[in-house]
């Protein structure tokens, strides 16, 4: 294969190496190869051409995980317009502001549609567009019916997509990033960014075409989509989509032996229910994994090795986010090198170095901010003047992420510059809090966030839920704590909870659940 520049040049090179290998499957139900996967894409962009998409154009997709989402994606992408996608449980103002935000041209829905984001894109003025996948003995065949022939999209039936050419610089994706702090800030991504991710993924992880996944996470993140499915289909590897749309705990590994998975990817929160699940009604086999991977939130320790024990393969714990188009470091396969609990490994394609305040490269073990440079970095946020000048400052892209190396160059990450609890002058990283919360038999999960407090500016609490048929209270709870952390480190109240607020991609924001049991308070 040349050396593809695009994402789209790479998947047509893949469909021409690999024509008859498995690309995507809906468990249980059918198979998709990437060449057929080709044809599906070129005749869904051409139908995209035709209502009067044009490149540059933006055209937001909410779908849950489907191959009709798989398939309208690429072809999006591969007419050089941009793809946005969106979470399907949004509200209609959250569609509202992504949809305005990102200046949306089309909303594309499933067949059933979508009532908060139609009213959205009413509201906006916005056409739709819904799409099913139909399969009979013969064909499998993608309908896209645009229900909007006046809505100002100018039809152009002249064009097909084999005219078109994808350029490096085409914005392929416009995602927002998940706001810790903040409004959600947007980025877009280009071709380029995008193949360089996956060729970083790929090549960390050893993919080949003989590998093959379920995917786990939502494919409106980076997480699930570039380095679950598209470093898989570059890979000319194979996904297999859970019947549900969604991870199912239940239908998993049933899953994963189906379709001779050799390694999956997720976040602690999920792993967390599929070793519970474990404990409580193991599987009779677990198929032979290459490696399970973790990123998107610290991975405690304790959890790393229970998986590792529980499912007989390595856990690689991997560093991530929007604005380098996933991927920044990773654990390395054992044959490449030790993967360390607590670390997340070292830095993949790209360029990293910790920093001071002044810009100033920090030596081993001295912590600072964690920035990077690449080809998988974004060119900046989208009319965001203020937030590009404070990210690329000394021409490093600023993570907002506080770590250090250690001596063999693994970062080891301390915690979002916002969320370091700030008591009395002592700097707490919430993520060694967690870690050790993790390591009592009683808990299942634990945060520990920051609350303000009139004596030390700040004072430190946490919020556990306790595993199933335990009795923990919060006594018992901080008696734990004042044997394993430092009296400073010493959370001064547990709250017990069944549930914690989390983002759709699973990541639990420590400002969400401080605003929760603050309020409580």
């Amino acid at each position: 294969m040349e050396t593809a520049t695009t994402l789209t040049g790479l998947l047509q090179s893949v469909a021409k190496s690999f024509p008859s290998r498995r690309a995507i499957s809906l468990a249980g139900k059918f198979d998709i190869t990437h060449s057929h996967l080709h044809e599906l894409v070129e005749s869904a962009a051409d139908h995209l051409i035709a209502s009067g998409i044009k490149p540059n154009d933006v055209v937001a997709l909410t779908f849950a995980n489907t191959v009709e989402y798989v398939i309208l994606f690429l072809a999006v992408i591969r007419i050089r317009a941009t793809a946005a996608p969106l979470n399907a449980a949004y509200t209609a103002e959250e569609f509202e502001f992504y949809l305005s935000d990102s200046e949306s041209k089309l909303l594309l829905t499933p067949l059933e549609g979508n009532k908060p984001a139609q009213e959205a894109a009413s509201k906006l003025k916005i056409p739709l567009g819904s799409a099913s996948l139909t399969k009979t003995e013969e064909e499998t065949k993608l309908t896209i019916s645009l229900n909007h022939p006046d809505s100002g999209l100018k039809s152009d039936s002249g064009n097909s997509v084999a005219k078109l050419i994808n350029e490096p610089s085409d914005v392929a994706l416009f995602l927002h990033t998940s706001g810790t702090t903040s409004r959600p800030k947007g980025v877009p991504l280009t071709q380029h960014n995008l193949v360089s991710s996956v060729k970083n993924i790929q090549s960390v992880y050893r993919f080949t075409e003989s590998d093959s996944t379920v995917i786990v996470l939502p494919l409106f993140h980076v997480h699930g989509l570039i380095a679950g499915l598209l470093s898989s289909l570059g890979a000319g590897a194979a996904v297999a989509l859970p019947a549900a749309g969604r991870f199912s705990a239940s239908t998993f590994w049933k899953d994963m032996i189906q379709y001779n998975a050799t390694w999956y990817t997720a976040v602690p929160t999920i792993h967390q229910i599929i070793l519970d699940r474990h404990q409580n009604n193991p599987e009779p086999e677990y198929p032979k994994l290459r490696f399970i991977r973790s990123c998107s939130a610290s991975l405690a320790p304790v959890i790393l090795s229970r998986l590792e024990e529980s499912f007989g393969a390595p856990v690689l714990e991997a560093y991530a986010m929007t604005e380098a188009s996933h991927l920044m470091s990773s654990n390395p396969l054992p044959q490449d090198g030790a993967h360390k609990a607590g670390s997340v490994g070292k830095p993949v394609g790209q360029e990293m170095a910790i920093l001071d305040e002044s810009g100033r490269v920090l030596e081993a073990a001295v912590n600072g901010e964690v920035c990077i440079r690449g080809e998988n970095v974004t060119k900046g946020y989208k009319n965001n003047e203020a937030a590009n000048t404070a990210a690329f400052l000394f021409g490093w892209f600023h993570t907002g992420d506080i770590g250090f190396f250690d001596s063999d160059g693994y970062l080891h990450l301390v915690g979002r510059i916002k969320e370091l609890i700030n008591r009395g002058g002592e700097k707490i990283s919430p993520i060694e809090v967690d870690a050790v919360l993790l390591t009592h038999p009683d808990i299942a999960q634990a945060v520990a966030f920051g609350v303000p407090d009139e004596k030390y500016g700040e004072e430190i609490h946490c919020a556990i839920i306790p595993r199933e048929g335990s009795k923990i209270d919060a006594e018992e709870v901080l008696t734990f704590c004042k044997k394993n952390l430092t009296a400073f480190k010493v959370p001064k109240k547990v709250f017990l909870t069944d549930s914690l607020p989390k983002t759709a991609t699973g990541k639990i924001l420590r400002r969400l659940v401080a605003e929760h049991f603050i309020s409580k308070a």
